[in-house]
């Protein structure tokens, strides 16, 4: 007789063993990034995460022999159906050991609780949508976590898929190595690559500029227009409210560094914006942190690998809008080719593009252009009820 169980979390003793398992699944693994503990705990707490209060869900925890050995969420993201107009549940959080009951005990835990509130199907995982983590790696395992993306287990994909699970949606993540451009010199700029950006940049007047954080408020205010604009017809998107962007700009606007961000304007109007950001989980990595551990320990070692060693070599370009009536310009290669222009002297030699859509067919030419190459997938799993 099995002894495995999965409950809801109700407990103390319960939501430590949640927040705790990442730990254990990835005790081994060189390529997890683990998060500052306070940081994570906030982050499935309402009263932090502003992105909640458009979400019902549930935490679950499996045991077996009185040992936390995985993790799910389910959850309802009332944001998402009602922008989608679907009646889609997720799972997200799914960290389990290499046991494969447990795994499928965890899914089918999430799944009764989404067919529970009358929903079609349910994907994943996501935690919480496509403007935090999404997605379950399945290749390019060999490659550490950059900034603000999930990790996955190579196990995880065999349980989701013997549950019924098929693909959703692939989301590519792009490579380019800098030193094909000449590292920090930046002196093998492709010639013929300069004199078509340059074509781009005239064509259409584009004036580019970098990022004026002395006037971040009002850098905000113009981005958010472009922000819900340009994603509004992309798969699984969902839209922020004035409060989840300006409390998303107030948390990364101590990574952000300006002389990478690149707004392009027409007739003084920003169109396009390109926002990179530094690879803070390089430092964080060596910063070792622990569950429990003070957090003021925690962040001197973070700051001591950060600012003082300036242990970053990576960075991710993590957000790329352009106006629709701008697409198909040409506007948003001229934009990697200025990031990278522009981050090399500083450093920044490891540079991932991500996550790009496997169908945007028109963004993914423009990355290859530039001499990238896919290295990582995460693919995004559903499972339909009727």
């Amino acid at each position: 007789m099995s002894d495995l169980s999965v409950r809801p979390v109700s407990s103390e003793a319960d939501q430590q063993a949640f927040l705790r398992m990442p730990w254990t699944v990835y005790k081994d693994d060189p390529c997890w990034t683990p998060p500052l503990w306070s940081e994570h705990v906030r982050f499935f707490d309402p009263a932090h995460n502003v992105e909640l209060k458009h979400i019902d869900f549930e935490k679950f925890v499996a045991w077996r022999g009185g040992q936390p050995v995985g993790t799910i969420i389910a959850h309802i993201n009332h944001a998402y159906n009602r922008f989608q107009e679907q009646n889609m549940g997720w799972f997200g959080q799914f960290e389990v050991l290499d046991d494969r009951e447990a795994a499928l005990a965890l899914l089918n835990a999430a799944e009764e609780w989404v067919k529970a509130r009358g929903v079609d199907a349910i994907m994943g995982p996501a935690t919480f949508s496509t403007n935090s983590e999404i997605g379950m790696l399945i290749d390019g395992f060999e490659h550490p976590q950059m900034i603000m993306t999930p990790h996955s287990r190579p196990y995880y994909r065999g349980f989701v898929e013997s549950a019924g699970y098929q693909k959703a949606m692939d989301l590519w993540y792009w490579h380019f190595n800098g030193e094909d451009w000449g590292g920090r010199k930046a002196d093998k700029l492709p010639e013929k690559l300069t004199r078509v950006v340059n074509k781009i940049r005239t064509r259409r007047s584009f004036k580019v500029r970098q990022a004026n954080l002395r006037d971040f408020r009002a850098e905000v205010e113009r981005l958010k227009v472009i922000y819900n604009q340009a994603w509004a017809k992309n798969w699984g998107f969902v839209p922020m409210d004035d409060e989840e962007i300006d409390k998303l700009a107030r948390d990364l606007k101590p990574m952000v560094d300006p002389h990478i961000v690149v707004i392009v304007e027409v007739d003084s109007k920003p169109v396009a914006f390109g926002l990179p950001l530094p690879d803070i989980y390089q430092p964080l990595r060596k910063a070792h942190c622990k569950p429990g551990e003070p957090e003021w320990l925690q962040m001197l070692r973070l700051l001591w690998h950060w600012k003082v060693r300036r242990d970053i070599s990576g960075v991710r370009v993590w957000g790329l809008g352009v106006l629709e009536e701008y697409r198909g310009t040409g506007v948003d290669a001229l934009m990697y080719y200025e990031m990278i222009k522009n981050g090399l002297p500083r450093g920044y030699v490891n540079i991932e593009m991500s996550w790009i859509l496997e169908t945007n067919d028109m963004m993914n030419r423009a990355i290859e252009m530039l001499g990238a190459k896919v290295y990582k997938t995460y693919r995004v799993f559903e499972k339909k009820f009727r």
